[in-house]
């Protein structure tokens, strides 16, 4: 996929608490928000190979570690990078945390504020109570 510079990409699970927060964060920040519902969308291997780069992490830190599927699938085995990215591809339902992509960067959001990470000049609104009063 290709990435537009002027346009967040939020990758997510629109019925997480913390992406959902992560989402009202973004609308407040930037006009241009694309938005990938992770239970809904399949992403490609190679897809989910450049958010990776591009966050610098590895798939395990994506995921929820406390979901039974985790427990049955990935605990009790050992995956190569092509692995991580079939699982990911297939079960999508268990990345746990939203990933923000704008202007070539991504930011893991482990909480919502972690957005705020992404560059300080992704800001494209200006916020009600930051605006001039005069």
């Amino acid at each position: 996929m290709q990435f537009h510079p002027n346009e967040l990409f939020l990758v997510y699970d629109p019925q997480s608490n913390v992406g959902k927060q992560t989402r009202a964060i973004a609308h407040d920040i930037c006009n241009h928000i694309n938005e990938v519902d992770v239970t809904h969308e399949k992403l490609s291997p190679t897809y989910w190979k450049e958010i990776l780069n591009m966050a610098r992490v590895h798939p395990d830190e994506l995921l929820d570690h406390a979901h039974p599927d985790y427990k049955l699938m990935v605990s009790t085995n050992m995956y190569t990078m092509d692995g991580w990215l079939e699982l990911m591809v297939h079960d999508s339902h268990l990345v746990m945390y939203p990933i923000v992509i704008f202007n070539g960067n991504a930011v893991v959001c482990h909480t919502p504020t972690d957005i705020m990470k992404i560059k300080p000049k992704l800001s494209t609104k200006v916020l009600p109570h930051l605006k001039d009063s005069h």
